[in-house]
């Protein structure tokens, strides 16, 4: 369940600090949440495959992280990501 190439380069341009930003926080947690999205639905269907569950909680924990550095480094980048991509506190 990979993003395609196509989304992974409009969301960078959208939340990157350039148009070839890829690696910024603020991109990684854009791809993690689109991804997480996308396995939610998944789970939703397959409520039995615990070995996406596994993925899926692994990406939750590595975009809380990537959040609590923003949130260290920049509260105001913080606060506008999680209005952005509709993120609870």
């Amino acid at each position: 369940m990979a993003l395609t190439t196509e989304k992974t380069s409009s969301i960078s341009k959208d939340f990157g600090r350039n148009e070839s930003d890829s690696g910024s926080p603020e991109v990684q947690i854009a791809l993690l949440t689109t991804r997480i999205a996308e396995m939610t639905e998944h789970m939703q269907v397959h409520s039995k495959d615990f070995a996406s569950r596994r993925g899926l909680l692994r990406m939750v924990s590595r975009r809380r992280r990537l959040l609590d550095y923003v949130k260290r480094k920049n509260p105001q980048m913080y606060l506008d990501l999680l209005q952005r991509l509709g993120i609870r506190k």
